[in-house]
């Protein structure tokens, strides 16, 4: 079988960005409002007064200092809560495409290819635009591929299926080159106005080419050398908002159709899971841990990530050992990993080896060893 190789990256990151204190700022108004028009049902104890937020308690809870967001102004009206984005026609490219061809692009010319190189598109993230047609089909079109494109969807663990997926289509002579990527605009999934998670997401959208290593040219080139991946059910984090909804009008709005998670369950599940599928996969691939010069993890919690590397190193990690991007773009869902990847990884000489490790809902898990040509 052909050797897959990661040849070029791209990201593309909003024009506009929220820091803590402007959440906060709006968050309180609307608790300090929602409590005022309570305040006689507060008082008799038929309704709970909501808690203000903080700048300390996000930083402490979470390592977040501001987010990338589409459009921060409806976000920011305590009366609105959420992004205000006009839809677009049919005939005109769909948000989502649109980044897409954005960090595609960038991924395309640090590769040294073109559209006419790239056979498949695959576009995994945890939330799409739309059922149907595929998001990938319409960013094939936008870029002028021939060949084929499909959308899949494992929550924040989607940019690494998705590096398994394209490993495949390489490695089988299905595809010459395949362009993988993560469009998180996932402000449009959360609880602006929930107190433990309103912090949490950041929009922002990846880009991939996976190629076979005998035709790469690029000078950013990274050989797979071995991926493992693993699912295991939990409703620790759920989204269940779907096309059913409409069968039962009392769910319709309701906060279960947006983001939400049990957090400390979470990180008491996840972060042991995480830490052995990284020492599984590196076992794998015939290394040692201590061979590992960087490990790119999901960035999804600042705490998560520190206990994680500790248990893989048996120390607390080096600076530079496991890059933390998400002060400045919070959680971004599957796109993590691969902005820690795209914004550290220049500066490895050749031969030095690294884990790209995503984990999130699912719950799912995926990991991906390379190493610097």
């Amino acid at each position: 079988m052909k050797q897959a190789v990661i040849s070029g990256t791209g990201l593309f990151t909003p024009a506009q960005s929220i820091s803590n204190e402007e959440l906060v700022i709006c968050f309180n108004t609307y608790v300090e409002q929602f409590n005022a028009d309570n305040a006689a049902a507060i008082a008799d104890g038929t309704v709970t007064a909501l808690e203000p937020s903080s700048v300390a308690f996000i930083e402490k809870a979470s390592g977040i200092k501001a987010r990338y967001v589409m459009e921060k102004a409806g976000i920011l009206d305590p009366k609105r809560m959420v992004s205000h984005i006009p839809e677009r026609a049919d005939e005109e490219l769909s948000l989502q495409a649109e980044i897409c061809v954005a960090a595609a692009n960038q991924a395309l010319d640090r590769a040294g290819r073109t559209a006419a190189d790239i056979d498949m598109v695959l576009v995994a993230c945890s939330n799409m635009q739309r059922g149907y047609p595929a998001m990938a089909v319409e960013v094939q079109g936008a870029l002028g591929i021939d060949g084929y494109g499909f959308d899949m969807n494992v929550a924040c663990s989607s940019a690494t299926f998705g590096i398994q997926q394209a490993v495949a289509a390489v490695q089988s002579g299905q595809a010459r080159a395949v362009l993988v990527l993560n469009p998180e605009i996932t402000s449009g999934h959360l609880n602006w106005r929930d107190r433990d998670s309103h912090f949490i997401f950041g929009d922002a959208c990846t880009a991939m080419v996976i190629e076979a290593a005998d035709t790469a040219k690029g000078t950013h080139r990274w050989e797979i050398l071995d991926t493992k991946l693993k699912t295991s059910f939990s409703n620790n984090i759920r989204n269940n908002f779907g096309f059913l909804n409409r069968f039962d009008e009392a769910g319709i709005g309701q906060p279960d159709k947006l983001f939400r998670q049990q957090g400390r369950k979470v990180f008491k599940d996840v972060c042991p899971m995480a830490a052995e599928m990284i020492k599984d996969t590196v076992a794998h691939a015939g290394l040692e841990v201590p061979q590992v010069k960087r490990f790119w993890l999901h960035q999804a919690n600042l705490n998560m990530n520190l206990l994680i590397s500790r248990l893989v190193l048996g120390r607390d990690a080096e600076p530079g050992e496991a890059p933390v991007i998400l002060d400045e773009y919070a959680n971004t869902s599957s796109a993590g990993s691969i902005i820690a990847f795209h914004k550290h990884s220049d500066d490895m000489a050749k031969g030095e080896l690294g884990v790209i490790c995503s984990f999130g809902a699912g719950y799912s898990i995926g990991c991906v060893v390379v190493k610097r040509l």
